[in-house]
């Protein structure tokens, strides 16, 4: 099955001359255009016939059209065509101007404006309530119009594609069976949505069934798209990305609608001249969002629609098509010569493209709802049914012999090549984790860098629910190139319940820490990953050994509350002494975390709470209290508390880090906070990676405070530029700061500086750094802390785009 997979995403295009038949037609009248000119390379190949028919031999990628009074249309060459020309009428000749001056029309743009501005009113979820249901269905497979004449080549040449197989790749032959009886992919998925301002939103999948595998991923099935967002052509931070032109208005279901053509901004300068990709239908009376379409450049490449509909006042979608040309796959068409001899048989080649197709309907819309609480318990997300046996229920129309026949040859494809497991280890991804069996793999384990261990290589396991639903041993080992030791840990997770995440955990560890760490327990994979530098820069280590007993409960959807109490032997592995006492303590303490995060969506799977969307405010924090009993030398209290909030304006996007902490009585230097410095000042120059709350230029292990504040605000600009090839650049804002002071610095014996002025730094970020994977900021210290030395202010730093904000 994977290779299928491969050969379906990777096919390159063939080149070679080919025999195409066209047909150009005018597409406000449906009626053929004859004489419509075809070139290629600005060579005339010919002309269409009254019929707007033209057959012709071709081995350019993509052909123009044109014809008089027409707009000039370009294409992507295929066996069959059909293209549409728009004609030079008088209403749309006003726009010709504003397109050669390659501006936006001024009255297209305030519609916009309104539009945007207008759309949470718009929006159901400005309703007290309301409750509907959708049906999708998403498919690979080859062009509707081509399924004919594909099963009449592969019919005739069957034998010929087994003598081929020196030449053709097995996997070609495999694809071109398939397709010859069923699709090579096939989705369904019924779902119902709730919604109450009291209670919230709840998704609950009805039912759902995927070609190819056995097991539901409910990371994938909880997937959404665009059901209540802004479409990307409406945004406010989009509009130099396209063009806009107010060029009509039309009556759709008994209401007036502004007609807005719209293209992208990027098109060459030769075909940017009537070159639309789409339209815009607006109602006139409320600015709601009727229906947009969507073309690509070539028109065969594939086309995008989505209609709303008008309930109780507000625009609910009512209907998605989408059709996208994933690659293109040539067959030989082969007719015997008099002499029956495979030797004098005659070919031609004829090419079919595949195509990535979406159908998504919605239904039963009602508002208001009686509202029960029951129905919004537990996560944003529940599955009420996954194995597609409900799912004639919730069908729009019956399905195809080519769709009925795809369960039955992909599913089989799939236990062939057991795709159940290779899918599982892939969305355990998302959680940082690849599963093999019984077993979950922490992938963030296996390799990292500090400066005090140098390069840290370990290996997490943990058993997971097919082991036992309800018990879960763990372990950990790793070990530290530059200290040469060994370290690792073992525990066990008893689950009270399987419907949220609510388990005791007992476990055992002897492991090292870096000194004045941020408490980073109930963050995300993602927020882990982007601080995995935070200590390439810092030496100061301590280590931990002892035992912890612990109780996570999420309370809420948005809620989660865990409680530790520790008993530790903590001993500083660096030249430290605190209060003339020496540098190994023993530490009793208790923790509690909680973590809010309202408008997240989370579901529940057999593997545990499973976040699908990280959306914004959260809020994390931690309380701990030390205890001079069993045997512990300590009696303090830490606090520290983490806000993240992303808000959008017409000005961009702003994201906002508020952080901070406090210690009070007597700790060691390893319960204070270091400040995230990541600079070196052995380097000449300071490159680093991005951590979460670090600063590009601050030296790393060098400042400790006992309380502190700080902020990291970005700011994206709503400028997008084009980087190379087809990518999307933009530009980020950041700035960093923190203050702070420590009550009593003389209780620590080693070398440090306290940070009780505020330190700034001033950055800016490119994103989609030369259309790589990766976010390049340069960064400059500015404030009381400023240097003469320019290596010391300044620093460069790459993050990976995938950690956003």
């Amino acid at each position: 099955m994977k290779r299928v997979f491969i050969v379906l995403f990777l096919w390159a295009f063939v080149f070679g001359f080919s025999q195409s038949k066209l047909t150009v037609i005018n597409e406000a009248k449906g009626t053929p255009i004859a004489n419509a000119a075809i070139s290629c390379n600005d060579k005339i190949l010919g002309k269409t016939d009254e019929n707007g028919f033209l057959e012709f031999k071709s081995k350019c990628k993509s052909i123009q059209i044109f014809a008089e009074n027409y707009f000039k249309e370009s294409v992507l060459a295929e066996d069959e065509m059909t293209v549409t020309l728009i004609n030079t009428s008088s209403k749309t000749q006003s726009i010709e101007t504003v397109i050669l001056e390659d501006k936006s029309d001024p009255k297209a743009l305030e519609i916009l404006r309104k539009v945007d501005q207008l759309f949470k009113s718009n929006s159901p979820k400005s309703l007290d309530s309301y409750t509907y249901k959708s049906y999708e269905k998403i498919s690979l497979d080859i062009d509707q119009d081509s399924i004919s004449a594909f099963n009449e080549i592969f019919n005739d040449n069957f034998n010929l594609f087994k003598k081929q197989k020196e030449k053709d790749s097995i996997n070609d032959v495999s694809a071109r069976r398939i397709f010859s009886k069923s699709k090579l992919f096939l989705w369904e998925r019924a779902q119902e949505y709730l919604y109450s301002k009291k209670f919230g939103e709840k998704v609950n999948i009805l039912d759902n069934r995927i070609s190819g595998l056995n097991q539901p991923i409910y990371e994938l099935i909880a997937l959404q798209g665009n059901r209540d967002k802004i479409p990307s052509q409406i945004k406010t931070e989009n509009r130099g990305l396209y063009r806009f032109y107010l060029t009509d208005s039309i009556e759709i279901d008994s209401r007036q609608n502004y007609v807005i053509r719209f293209r992208e901004a990027s098109y060459k300068k030769t075909v940017k001249k009537r070159k639309f990709s789409g339209y815009l239908y607006i109602d006139t009376e409320t600015y709601g969002i009727k229906k947009i379409e969507s073309v690509s450049k070539d028109k065969n490449e594939g086309n995008i629609t989505s209609t709303w509909i008008l309930f109780n006042n507000k625009w609910f979608l009512a209907e998605e098509s989408v059709k996208l040309r994933m690659s293109r796959m040539k067959m030989d068409n082969v007719e015997q010569t008099d002499v029956d001899d495979e030797n004098h048989s005659k070919k031609h080649k004829k090419s079919f493209g595949t195509y990535a197709y979406l159908s998504s309907k919605y239904f039963d819309y009602e508002s208001p709802t009686e509202e029960d609480p029951k129905d919004f318990k537990g996560y944003t997300f529940t599955v009420k049914n996954a194995n597609g046996k409900t799912l004639e229920k919730y069908r729009t129309e019956p399905l195809s012999e080519r769709e009925r026949n795809t369960y039955f040859v992909i599913d089989s494809l799939g236990k062939k090549y057991n795709v159940d497991r290779k899918a599982r280890i892939l969305t355990g991804l998302i959680n940082g984790q690849v599963r093999v069996g019984s077993f979950d793999f922490d992938i963030g384990e296996v390799i990292n860098y500090n400066l005090y261990e140098g390069f840290r290589f370990g290996l997490k396991a943990k058993l997971n629910e097919n082991f036992n639903q309800y018990f879960s041993p763990d372990y950990y080992f790793a070990y530290g190139l530059n200290d040469e030791k060994f370290k690792y840990g073992i525990g066990l997770d008893i689950k009270t319940t399987l419907d949220k995440n609510s388990f005791f955990r007992i476990e055992y560890y002897d492991d090292v820490n870096s000194s004045g760490e941020f408490y980073r327990r109930l963050w995300t994979f993602k927020m882990r990953m982007m601080n995995y530098g935070n200590n390439i820069n810092n030496d100061k280590y301590y280590r931990y050994e002892g035992a912890s007993l612990s109780y996570l409960n999420d309370i809420t959807n948005g809620l989660t509350l865990a409680f530790a109490a520790r008993r530790n032997t903590e001993e500083a592995k660096f030249d430290y002494s605190f209060r003339n006492s020496g540098a190994t303590f023993e530490n009793f303490n208790t923790l509690v975390t909680l973590k809010y995060s309202p408008n997240s969506t989370n579901i529940m799977t057999p593997q545990g709470k499973s976040l699908i969307d990280q959306k914004y405010p959260e809020l994390y924090f931690n309380f701990e209290q030390s205890f001079k009993a069993l045997g512990g030398d300590f009696n303090y209290t830490r606090f520290d508390a983490l806000f993240v909030q992303n808000f959008k304006t017409r000005l961009g996007t702003t994201g906002v880090r508020l952080y901070g902490g406090l210690v009070l009585g007597e700790a060691p230097i390893w319960k204070h906070f270091t400040m995230n410095g990541l600079a070196s000042p052995s380097r000449d120059i300071n490159f680093n990676l991005t951590s979460y709350l670090g600063f590009a230029t601050l030296e790393g292990g060098r400042f400790y405070n006992d309380r502190f504040i700080a902020y990291y605000l970005t700011h994206k600009l709503p400028w997008y530029f084009k980087s190379i090839g087809q990518n999307v650049s933009s530009l980020d804002f950041v700035l960093r700061g923190t203050i702070g002071d420590m009550k009593h610095p003389e209780y620590h014996d080693f070398r440090f500086r306290k940070l009780n002025h505020l330190y700034q730094e001033v950055g800016l970020e490119w994103n989609n750094f030369l259309s790589s994977y990766f976010n390049l900021g340069v960064f400059y210290r500015v404030g009381y802390y400023t240097t003469y030395s320019f290596k010391q202010n300044f620093a460069f730093q790459f993050k990976l785009k995938l950690l956003e904000f």
